[in-house]
């Protein structure tokens, strides 16, 4: 299993759009084969650090992932609407 934090680090003057074209992403993400779970949250102190924590069944389905039409196509809009470049963090469970 592999878990993926992604934060971003929104303008101010573009969190909606980035929230409204980020459930998109969610949507189509979520039927992916291998996708365990994939979702959006904002911070509650610092609306906006808007971060998706994602769950998959292992390396290849998140690089799958990673080369989806979707995802291609969204994320480059998506990172136009950042303040500064998203901190991602893969993980693997140790226990």
């Amino acid at each position: 299993m592999v878990k993926v934090v992604a934060k971003h680090f929104v303008k101010e003057d573009k969190i909606n759009e980035f929230i409204e074209l980020a459930k998109n992403l969610v949507e189509a993400t979520v039927k992916e084969e291998g996708c365990i779970e994939y979702k959006l949250f904002q911070d509650l102190k610092d609306s906006k650090i808007l971060t998706i924590i994602e769950e998959w069944e292992d390396k290849t389905a998140l690089d799958k992932h990673m080369d989806s039409e979707h995802f291609i196509e969204i994320v480059p809009i998506l990172s136009s609407f950042m303040e500064k470049p998203a901190e991602m963090n893969l993980y693997k469970n140790l226990t």
